[in-house]
């Protein structure tokens, strides 16, 4: 190798050691940073040419930047309910002021102006409105995603479409023998109710009969509240609004009948709910009914916290909730070969994969944390170390040039 070439490639040397302290600088500085990942310098061998005979004319090193991202942090916990970390596999997905879409798990959201979720690089949380209903993810894009809003001064209602009961019915009841409140008569065996809402916000009672009609069968008959015959309850001004029956396996399990709908014409316009009971159990412990339902009446959301699903659920003044928003996770194959921008932010490259949208808790996706932050993954033992051995491989390489430099000197003086 000429000396020319031993300059050349000590300079590639010193230029490889600049390029590796500049990644462990920004290590260092972002070592407090929410979401950060670590970024390493790899070197390569470099020839630019070489002789028949096999002997090398120059040489040197090159570096590429290795992104650690798929490396997870450390968790720290935090007081406010908006501070949002994922365990496990993905990405937030998030969009800066343009609108550009991004990948983040940096979680630091609070609610800017306009009550959308901010994390504190600028970047906005986008998410699935559940206006229409249960949210479905679109596995292989960012569309019918939309800014994450928790904050709203208007007062709203939702209409209640949707309830699921459980509960368990005593399994040593004897069959009921008279006429059943579904037929117009008035036994039952066990008696609950439930709250639903209409569109304007109303909160309507409803009295839900369980009659034992044979063994492993019940009757389930749904009354409005508001229509009893008053002291007795029956009759029911308009009567039976909806019922099933229900039938149960040897295990005490729900095999037929779990599902029914009624409608309330008493409502403005009338209202039809979907039940659920296939959660409902028929053992020897006492009759016993619980449940949930949707909807919401007409009031502001006091408070909103996030699930471990990711859902974004309002509590209203009245106690009733309502999710609002579902929040969308993303990965792809390979992403530590997403691009890395400003703000611990990541842009999906053709060599990091194709992107894979879905929700927590499903899949290969891992849970959402709140009140709870991912740190940075940088370790700054290591990183001091890497400061110190790139310090001296750089003192080394300026060594080489510098005696490169001194042995031409002396080339050239042989010619005076």
């Amino acid at each position: 190798m000429s000396l020319s070439g031993s300059m050349n490639t000590a300079v590639s040397g010193l230029q490889a050691q600049a390029s590796k302290l500049s990644t462990v600088g920004d290590n260092v500085a972002n070592s407090d940073t929410t979401g950060y990942k670590r970024v390493s310098t790899a070197f390569s061998s470099l020839v630019v040419g070489s002789t028949g005979s096999g002997t090398y004319n120059s040489g040197g090193v090159q570096t590429t930047t290795v992104n650690s991202i798929s490396e997870d942090g450390s968790y720290q916990s935090t007081t406010s309910g908006t501070d949002l970390a994922i365990k496990g596999d993905g990405f937030f997905v998030v969009k800066d002021a343009s609108g550009s879409v991004f990948l983040t798990r940096a979680g630091d959201f609070q609610a800017d102006q306009s009550g959308y979720l901010v994390n504190s690089a600028g970047y906005t949380l986008l998410g699935y409105s559940y206006e229409n209903g249960e949210p479905a993810s679109v596995i292989n894009g960012f569309e019918g995603l939309e800014p994450v809003k928790i904050q709203d001064d208007s007062i709203s209602a939702n209409a209640t479409a949707n309830a699921t009961i459980s509960g368990n019915l005593k399994s040593g009841e004897a069959a009921v023998t008279g006429t059943t409140p579904a037929s117009g008569g008035s036994d039952y065996t066990f008696k609950s109710s439930m709250v639903a809402y209409d569109s304007l916000g109303n909160a309507n009672q409803y009295d839900i009969y369980y009659t034992k009609t044979n063994d492993n069968e019940w009757e389930a008959s749904v009354f409005r509240t508001s229509e009893a015959t008053a002291g007795t309850n029956f009759p029911y001004t308009n009567g039976v609004l909806g019922s099933t029956s229900l039938t149960f396996d040897d295990k005490g399990k729900v095999s037929g009948g779990d599902a029914f709908t009624f409608t309330d014409n008493a409502t403005n316009p009338p209202q039809t709910i979907n039940i659920d009971m296939s959660k409902m159990t028929q053992l020897s412990a006492a009759s016993s009914s619980t449940g949930t339902v949707d909807g919401n009446g007409a009031s502001p959301a006091s408070s909103v916290a996030v699930d471990s699903s990711g859902n974004i659920v309002a509590t209203y003044k009245d106690g009733s909730t309502s999710n609002l928003y579902k929040i969308a996770m993303a990965t792809v194959a390979s992403p530590d070969n997403m691009k890395a921008v400003s703000g611990t932010a990541f842009q999906v490259t053709a060599d990091a994969g194709t992107v894979v949208v879905g929700f927590a808790n499903t899949g290969s996706f891992g849970s959402i944390q709140a009140k709870t932050l991912e740190t940075s993954n940088v370790d700054l033992a290591t990183e001091l170390t890497n400061m110190i051995q790139s310090q001296r491989s750089y003192s080394a390489n300026s060594k080489v040039f510098q005696t490169a430099a001194d042995m031409l000197d002396t080339l050239i003086s042989l010619k005076r």
